[in-house]
Order: C-alpha cells, then sequence, then structure tokens
C-alpha cells in the first residue's frame, strides 16, 4: 500500500508528517488490474488527487490534460463513448464550478460512463474562497442522470471507487484525502448506492451526516450519550438518489432530526432531507448544520468546522436545542 508522507502541503491540513496510506490512489490501481478499460485523467493535479501510482503503472491509459479542465471533461466523454471508464480528476471546485457547462452538456445529459472525482471538498482547504467547494453537491443534485457519492471516511474509499466503476452512468465522487490512518482495527464500510447507513442506534434525535461530518457526528452522539441523550447517527454516503424510505423510517422513529454537511445548507444534504419529509408529510423537529449562505476563509478543517459551527460541539449542542 502507498502512503503520502508530505501531508503539511497546501492539499491537506495536518500537522505532522505521519504516513497515511493513498487509500483512493490503491483503491484505483486495484480496479485499474481488474478491468483494462479504466483509464485516468488529471488536470496537472496528479499527485493532489492520488493518481501517481496508476500513472506509473499503466503509463498508456493515463492522461494529464493540464490545466484545461473544460477540455479534460470533453476527452472523458468521448473515451466513455468508445469503450473506456475515464475517472476525472481534479479539486472539487474546480471539477463542478469551472466545468459545469461541459459536465451537464457531456456527461450528463448523454449519461456518458464517466466518474468524476473531486478533491478539498468544503471547509477542507488553506486556499480559502477559491477552493472551497461548498456548493458542488447542490449543482450536481440539480443535473439529470447524476449519482453524487461521498464516503464518510478511509474505511469506505474503497468501496465508494468500486461502486462507481460498477454503475453505468455519470457519478460524482466526493473525496477527501484522510489526515490520518485508519484506526487499527476499524472495519472497512461497504457502500450500497442508494441505501444510507445506521452507524449509531439511539431513540432521542437522529443525525443524517455526509462526508468528514459523519466522524463529527459520532463523537457528539457520544458526548450526548453521556448526558442520557440517545441519538442516531445515519451515513448519507449517496446524496442522489437519496434513500428516502430510511430518511422517512429514521425520521419517524425518533422525531427530531439534523442534517450535518460540510457543504452550503442550500441545495446539499440539509435540503434533500427537508423535501423528502415534507413531501411524505412527516412532520419532526428539524434543524440543519453546514455552511450558512456564506463564503468562508481559509484555515485547517477543525480551524473551519469550529468557526463555522461544524465541530462534535456545535453538532451536540443543535441535538440538544432540538430536543429540549
Amino acid at each position: 500500500m502507498t502512503q503520502n508522507l508530505h501531508l503539511g502541503d497546501f492539499t491537506s491540513n495536518a500537522a505532522a508528517k505521519v504516513p497515511v496510506p493513498k487509500y483512493y490512489g490503491d483503491a484505483l490501481v486495484a480496479l485499474g488490474r481488474e478491468r483494462p478499460e479504466i483509464v485516468s485523467l488529471t488536470a496537472d493535479l496528479t499527485p493532489a488527487a492520488e493518481c501517481e501510482e496508476f500513472r506509473d503503472t499503466f503509463p498508456d491509459r493515463f492522461f494529464n490534460t493540464g490545466i484545461a479542465e473544460a477540455n479534460m471533461v470533453g476527452v472523458a466523454a468521448g473515451m466513455a463513448r468508445n469503450g473506456d471508464v475515464p475517472f476525472v480528476h481534479s479539486f472539487s471546485v474546480f471539477i463542478s464550478r469551472r466545468v459545469y457547462d461541459q459536465v451537464a452538456m457531456q456527461v450528463a445529459y448523454p449519461r456518458t460512463n464517466v466518474k468524476l472525482a473531486g478533491f478539498l471538498p468544503g471547509l477542507s482547504t488553506l486556499l480559502g474562497v477559491s477552493h472551497q467547494a461548498i456548493e458542488d453537491m447542490a449543482l450536481f443534485r440539480s443535473l439529470p442522470n447524476m449519482t453524487l457519492i461521498e464516503p464518510c471516511g478511509p474505511a469506505q474509499i474503497a468501496s465508494a471507487l468500486r461502486a462507481a466503476a460498477a454503475h453505468e452512468g455519470p457519478v460524482y465522487l466526493r473525496m477527501h484525502r484522510p489526515a490520518a490512518p485508519l484506526a487499527e482495527g476499524r472495519p472497512l464500510l461497504p457502500l450500497e448506492i442508494g441505501r444510507g447507513q445506521l452507524l449509531k442506534q439511539g431513540t432521542d434525535a437522529t443525525i443524517f451526516a455526509s462526508g468528514l461530518m459523519v466522524d463529527n457526528a459520532l463523537a457528539a452522539a457520544d458526548t450526548l450519550a453521556d448526558r442520557g441523550i440517545q441519538v442516531s447517527v445515519a451515513n448519507i454516503h449517496t446524496l442522489k438518489p437519496l434513500d428516502v424510505e430510511f430518511v422517512v423510517n429514521e425520521a419517524r422513529r425518533t422525531g427530531a432530526v439534523l442534517t450535518a454537511e460540510n457543504h452550503t445548507i442550500l441545495g446539499g444534504l440539509g435540503s434533500a432531507v427537508a423535501e423528502t419529509l415534507m413531501e411524505a408529510g412527516v412532520s419532526v423537529r428539524f434543524n440543519r448544520l453546514g455552511v450558512q449562505d456564506c463564503f468562508a476563509e481559509g484555515g485547517t478543517t477543525p480551524y473551519l468546522f469550529d468557526k463555522y459551527g461544524l465541530s462534535p460541539s456545535h453538532i451536540a449542542a443543535a441535538v440538544k436545542a432540538l430536543i429540549d
């Protein structure tokens, strides 16, 4: 397993240079060994997207288009029409906002079998507004034919890639490079597209979380348990298609719902859950945690999560306010 030893650079927030496996890169190479039709494209962000090993292992199936994301998406769409399965890599903000029209017209509309892998999701970069993808899920969620996947951490990265590769049609993978290795003994998590996962069961409220917010929600649930409050934590790794039945049943069971996302509260997980509950006629106590309707400054992820209300303590306080 390859490892990332340069966690202090601009693609990560870790202060200590500890070896972290390249979970995404290793999973992509493993898929490439099994399926010769898988190809990798990057817009001059090969190390940041963990594509070096794929490049070195399959040089004839690796393509660096340079800083030309729109062209890269068009190239990938053409390759998909000829039987390849392209995995297209850039930062989340560039693979969504910068090339939205190309994704809409060359990937989503014709349902080409292209997998878009975006890194640096939400508030996970020191680089500030220009690199923070806080609206990418809302943009892609509005496109017909798109499937949106965000694994909850290193335990689910490999299964996310396998699910994306097995799915026939466009997929957006919202990826985060872990700042620390998977905890020893922590099991790997499966991922079935469109099926929510209940990671912790409680009776007083349900937290629907995605991506980096899942571990924060679990930490908040542990804090609340010490206070006698039992909270369910659900991993919504697939925003589209959303597991409507799962969301409705969980909301009805506990009667209080908090959504937690590393994304604007407009158009993402919170909006999707709210729409689902309203359309199903489910009346529950409800709140959304995420980036409010604002841009955010640059900084480390812990600093930004605390400043913009996404930390475990903020989640715990929001749940308590719901049920008090």
